[in-house]
């Protein structure tokens, strides 16, 4: 039985140029803890003083039903307008309310679009703020 036993004076080692990193780890590990236990607890509520009592039971709001025919006819709660100007007299006494009534838009399938646009602009412009599209679902096909 043999050992190869190198002598004293033959070649050197090769020097280990690899770094440890585990002390580095360590180090980073304890300053990542750190770091969660010194960050405070955020509360996620919003704090708001509420009215305390019964609210008074809501009256639904007056609807206008503004129907726009597939020839571009615009109807009034059913009473088909002459004119734009019309329209626009309605939108306004509809604009001057404290409670503005809700403004129910159902356009027809084949109802042009600038029909559409220029009724949804003139309540702009006149300034009825409650205006919605119905009768949605019949596009739905």
């Amino acid at each position: 039985m043999g050992m190869n036993v190198s002598s004293g004076g033959g070649s050197e080692p090769e020097v280990m140029v690899d770094i440890n990193t585990t002390p580095l780890i360590d180090v980073m590990l304890v300053l990542l803890i750190m770091l969660i236990i010194t960050i405070p607890i955020q509360m996620h509520s919003v704090n708001m003083n509420l009215p305390v009592g019964n609210p008074p039971p809501a009256a639904p709001p007056p609807v206008v039903q503004v129907d726009i025919d597939f020839d571009g006819t615009i109807s009034w709660n059913g009473a088909p307008l002459a004119t734009g100007a019309d329209l626009e007299k309605h939108l306004v006494e509809v604009a001057a309310q404290a409670d503005q009534p809700e403004i129910h838009l159902l356009p027809n399938k084949l109802a042009p679009y600038k029909d559409v646009a220029a009724v949804l602009a003139a309540a702009q412009r006149e300034g009825a703020t409650k205006i919605g599209l119905i009768g949605n679902e019949q596009y739905m096909q």
